[in-house]
């Protein structure tokens, strides 16, 4: 998992679009991306060809229209943006950062309800 590219912020909310309309043409990614950014096509083309470059978006040409799709899984880019997170922050101590949200009342009632949801769930596998 190592192996997949260090993606930008701006590179980021590209690849959000990629992963969600896959495949996905220029115009389409540049439509998208107009509406939630001030970003110039210029801008929004560079993104793509540096993600293409970085390997994390591949594309075909299809007459003369370029469609991309992505090379990288958002779950497993999303998991090592977090185990990052866990280990530059927290040198890879989980329970040190939930002990960080809760005590900063980081976290709502719902959230840790969830959280007792997925441990209880984890623990009956676990026993299985």
């Amino acid at each position: 998992m190592s192996d997949l590219p260090q993606i930008s912020e701006a590179e980021y909310e590209v690849m959000k679009i990629v992963w969600k309309h896959a495949p996905i043409n220029t115009n389409e990614i540049t439509e998208k991306l107009l509406q939630s950014t001030n970003w110039s096509p210029k801008t929004i083309q560079t993104l793509i060809k540096r993600l293409v470059t970085k390997g994390a978006l591949t594309y075909e040409k299809q007459s003369r229209v370029f469609v991309y799709t992505p090379l990288v899984k958002e779950s497993e880019y999303i998991c090592q943006e977090s185990n990052s997170f866990l280990n530059r922050y927290y040198d890879g101590d989980i329970t040190a950062m939930l002990s960080a949200y809760i005590e900063n009342d980081k976290l709502t009632e719902p959230e840790i309800e969830t959280l007792r949801s997925l441990l209880s769930k984890r623990g009956k596998k676990g026993g299985d």
